[in-house]
């Protein structure tokens, strides 16, 4: 499906690409062809003019929800605070956990917003409200934030996947109902997310050596001919969808070695840490600094703590801020992350109180996230809670206030209305809320 642009922009005088050369790379003059189109991008100068302008998005989903009083927003002498105390960072008067030191050292890299105000208190549909940006509809399913930034973002003629999901859980927790269900809506297959981790990822290369490349070929080419017939005669847009799930596969086999996490040097794995976490992260780097658009990383439920909270974010804080420290530095030198948005979230916060278990509960009250990057400012942080955490005082920011926020930063107009047929008026903000414009550079 497209989208409306109610603002369509025409090139410039000073745009390096101009629109002579545009043409001059398409066959036949007057009208050109797909496979003409696509040859464009092996036009060397048309490539690099693309690359230069690629934004891209990494996701680092803490699935289950971390807690704001061991992370971002500690609250020194509240009853409910951690014991991990709070410690000055790069950003004059802001105090991080102390359980986050490498972020401390860089949080004037950092935005983290402390005033997050959501509806739902269970993971199932909180999930489902803060991947997809705004309230189930009866009878419709919007894309999920990734899905939207592959129709946005995505390039033609891509050899990686536009919607990459790194994932160490096949299944067994709440996030496995959401992973089950339909992440692109109705913008369709095209801009589902190919999902690896684990067994995924052996599969995909099993997949590549397992059939040789002139067979491969051979059945690619008669399967690529029989279903563009089938869906030029029967013009199906549901042929068209699996037409581009086959494109999207082969292209993901053909760049399997991308996915192999030994060929990254062996001194970034070390670096980032042995988790699963932490060398999904790594691996976002890498599939971005090869132009993936869009890249998700989850850690399955690991931060849901109804128990033992003190202990068990003990052990995952220093992972994330060893990661996060990492992550941004990383594309910093690499010059990326100029292109490059990253946020570090969950699905909402926990409970400034804790339970008989010693273990905080699901909180949508008020909570913290990260964000960093394209199109934002750094070292700034917004909104404020009460003075136990218990409530926002300062600025509350909605799912609704995040995507438009997340599209603004990458030049994507958060409010274009989806060209659906048939189908009631939707945006990819509804109701024209605002961007969290303290950060927005």
């Amino acid at each position: 499906m497209n989208l409306r642009d109610p603002h369509p922009r025409c090139p410039t005088a000073e745009h390096t690409l101009h629109r002579r050369l545009f043409l001059k790379g398409l066959t036949g003059g007057a009208l050109a062809s797909t496979a003409s189109f696509t040859g464009l991008f092996h036009n060397p100068v048309f490539a690099e003019e693309t690359k230069k302008k690629q934004k891209h998005c990494i996701l680092l989903w803490l699935c289950g929800a971390p807690s704001q009083f061991e992370t971002w927003y500690p609250k020194p002498g509240s009853p409910g605070n951690g014991p991990f105390g709070a410690i000055p960072t790069k950003i004059p008067g802001i105090q991080f956990s102390g359980l986050m030191p490498k972020c401390a050292s860089i949080a004037d890299k950092l935005n983290i917003v402390r005033s997050m105000k959501t509806g739902q208190p269970e993971h199932l549909q909180a999930i489902n409200l803060l991947q997809r940006g705004s309230p189930e509809r009866a009878g419709f399913v919007r894309p999920t934030l990734g899905s939207t930034l592959s129709q946005a973002m995505g390039q033609m003629d891509a050899k990686l996947p536009n919607f990459i999901f790194l994932d160490p859980i096949p299944g067994g927790n709440e996030f496995e109902g959401f992973k089950a269900g339909n992440w692109a809506g109705w913008l369709g297959a095209a801009h589902a997310p190919v999902r690896l981790g684990g067994d995924y990822t052996k599969m995909l290369h099993e997949e590549a050596a397992s059939i040789p490349a002139h067979d491969r070929e051979s059945r690619e080419t008669l399967r690529r001919f029989l279903t563009a017939k089938y869906e030029r005669d029967r013009s199906s847009s549901v042929a068209r969808s699996q037409n581009a799930a086959f494109e999207r596969l082969k292209g993901l086999s053909a760049s399997a070695d991308l996915f192999d996490l030994n060929k990254i040097p062996a001194k970034d794995r070390e670096r980032y840490g042995p988790g699963s976490f932490a060398q999904h992260a790594l691996m976002s780097r890498h599939l971005v600094e090869n132009g993936a658009p869009f890249v998700m990383v989850a850690n399955g439920m690991n931060w849901d703590n109804h128990v033992f909270n003190h202990e068990i974010h003990q052990m995952l804080v220093p992972e994330l801020d060893r990661v996060l420290y990492h992550l941004i530095t990383d594309l910093e030198e690499r010059g990326l992350l100029d292109s490059t948005l990253v946020i570090a979230m969950g699905e909402f916060g926990r409970s400034p109180w804790m339970n008989a278990a010693r273990g905080r509960e699901h909180y949508p009250n008020a909570w913290s996230l990260m964000m960093t990057g394209c199109g934002l400012k750094r070292g700034v942080v917004t909104g404020a809670t009460d003075v136990d955490g218990v409530d926002v005082i300062e600025k509350p920011y909605s799912e609704q206030n995040l995507f438009a926020t997340i599209f603004t930063a990458l030049g994507i107009d958060p409010y274009a209305e989806y060209d659906l047929p048939g189908m009631p008026t939707f945006h990819r903000v509804e109701n024209k809320m605002e961007p969290i414009r303290d950060i927005l550079a």
